[in-house]
């Protein structure tokens, strides 16, 4: 095999390519951790029924991630972005205290 320094080139752009979109598409993945220092101080839970109801009044039933004006998923999606953690997704059926009825 002749390996010219043009098809090196190319090589490695479409390899470097590949590896960086395979890490993005690794940090998307990562889901927000109950235990997470934002996540705490908006008591957000991957279950929205197991919210404290005693600490944050405002919840209500039915109120879920997927359903929040700021969820970046679709509604059916299990988990989605959200402007509130940056770079990890929250759970579909989660909830925290900045949820707000989507328009």
């Amino acid at each position: 095999m002749n390996l010219t320094r043009r098809t090196f080139v190319i090589q490695s752009v479409v390899g470097t390519g590949a590896l960086a979109a395979g890490n993005l598409a690794q940090a998307q993945a990562a889901m927000v951790a109950e235990s997470d220092p934002q996540a705490k101080a908006l008591g957000y839970v991957a279950v929205a029924a197991k919210a404290d109801k005693a600490k944050f009044p405002k919840y209500a039933a039915g109120q879920l991630c997927s359903n929040c004006a700021l969820y970046q998923g679709k509604a059916t999606d299990a988990a989605g972005g959200c402007p509130l953690f940056a770079g990890k997704q929250v759970a579909g059926p989660g909830w925290c205290s900045a949820w707000a009825k989507k328009a």
